[in-house]
């Protein structure tokens, strides 16, 4: 199975989409999806696209800016976004930087939610997203 692809320029609609699924049809506000993060720098692009197709469902969405990806997970807790990471991980047999939340949880809206990505990964992997500047200009 595999993800699917959507362009960088469509992540707002894209998390928008999500926000609107998980509106109308999860009552209980649980964790309506994750939004993981993972660094896939210095790993060769046949790798990174063998490792979508073997590790993700064909509901899951995924966004990239070069090597910083981003995988929308429906109705997945931070538990099993925490799986997938891990089974990244074992894919590549290394450690990758990664980080994940959850809506509403983490974020009421996109801006919110992207905010604490960019936040959270400058703070907790000295990584600054700076493809996330630009999507904060759209919100």
């Amino acid at each position: 199975m595999a993800g699917i692809h959507f362009s960088f320029d469509n992540f707002k609609e894209l998390l928008s989409l999500n926000m609107g699924i998980a509106s109308r049809l999860d009552e209980n506000r649980a964790e309506s999806f994750t939004l993981l993060y993972c660094n896939f720098k210095g790993m060769a692009p046949e790798q990174i696209d063998a490792s979508l197709t073997e590790i993700l469902r064909t509901s899951d969405s995924i966004v990239n800016d070069g090597t910083d990806y981003f995988f929308v997970l429906p109705y997945t807790d931070k538990y099993g976004a925490d799986i997938v990471k891990k089974m990244f991980d074992e894919f590549f047999a290394k450690h990758l930087d990664a980080f994940l939340l959850s809506y509403p949880v983490d974020g009421e809206n996109a801006a919110e939610l992207m905010g604490n990505m960019q936040d959270s990964t400058s703070t907790f992997l000295k990584h600054d997203l700076h493809c996330l500047d630009r999507f904060a200009k759209k919100i």
